[in-house]
């Protein structure tokens, strides 16, 4: 398979630099032209033109970690936070399985959707707080795709404005799928928004397009974890398209709350050769070792 996003990258990065420097002779020539009667404002302008121009075109999100910890989120300082030891508890079994002897019995493996049964049960809280945690291994990264494209909220979650994604590159607006493949102030976190709502969402995600990216990011970094954050599975076609490109599924159950005719009718919809697994959210129930707050459970395909 050709490397679509290594080349994507090259190109962009390419383009950038040519940009850049047609930006800085600009400036140059500008500055050549200025008389002394020009004053130091328009200098100043001038500048600034240039320094907004370079920046738009290479500032990744920037993640205010602070912001982060006070939203209740996984917190990449040192700090043991008691969700920070939940969500470490949970990818471990995740990478296992992508990484592991199960991977092997897997397609896909390390292509991981989260969801839900109905909507407003944690499943983008969860989405981005498992990406954050994995971002903090020493020998993975992660890439987190807003597949929500109905409701997206990652970028809000995150506290990040919003920016063209994927929806973008499957209607041929965006060339490449580096222009919404968005690096992040965390070095081994990626982000892909979802961009646009479009009334063909379905179809654009069950577009050839769409299966040979997700077969990129399956198998061109051996290392890397790409999480998919998709639409409650219930009334929805489009996760039911995206579980078919995923080897994991990690099901988010709000406790008190999902019924279990709702979770069994959401597992159906899934694919059955994945490794589906749930997390317990919003739990009020502690157990003796004080880790009430998620749990995280398999349902079938254990190694």
């Amino acid at each position: 398979m050709s490397n679509t996003i290594e080349r994507a990258l090259q190109r962009q990065k390419e383009a950038q630099q040519k940009k850049l420097q047609e930006i800085a002779e600009s400036a140059e020539e500008t500055q050549n032209t200025i008389t002394p009667e020009d004053t130091s404002e328009q200098l100043a302008t001038s500048k600034a033109t240039v320094d907004t121009a370079s920046q738009s075109e290479l500032e990744p999100f920037k993640l205010d970690r602070e912001w982060l910890q006070q939203a209740g989120l996984v917190s990449l300082s040192d700090s043991r936070s008691k969700i920070n030891e939940e969500y470490r508890e949970i990818k471990r079994k995740l990478l296992r399985n992508a990484f592991g002897g199960l991977a092997k019995t897997l397609n896909n493996s390390n292509i991981i959707m989260v969801t839900s049964s109905r909507p407003s049960e944690g499943k983008t809280f969860t989405a981005t707080n498992l990406a954050l945690s994995i971002a903090a291994e020493q020998d993975k990264t992660v890439l987190l795709v807003d597949a929500d494209v109905l409701k997206p909220n990652v970028l809000n979650t995150l506290g990040l404005e919003k920016r063209p994604g994927i929806m973008e590159y499957l209607l041929g607006e965006k060339e490449d799928i580096a222009d919404v493949l968005y690096p992040t102030s965390i070095d081994k976190l990626k982000i892909i928004p979802a961009g646009k709502s479009h009334h063909l969402s379905t179809e654009l995600l069950a577009s050839q397009k769409m299966h040979d990216i997700v077969d990129e990011f399956a198998n061109r970094y051996s290392d890397r974890v790409v999480i998919f954050d998709t639409p409650p599975l219930i009334g929805i076609n489009e996760s039911a398209i995206l579980a078919n490109f995923a080897g994991q599924a990690v099901v988010v159950v709000e406790e008190g709350k999902s019924k279990i005719g709702d979770i069994k009718l959401a597992v159906e919809r899934l694919n059955p050769d994945m490794a589906i697994g749930f997390v317990v959210n919003k739990s009020i129930n502690s157990d003796s070792e004080g880790t009430g707050y998620y749990g995280y459970y398999y349902t079938q395909r254990e190694a």
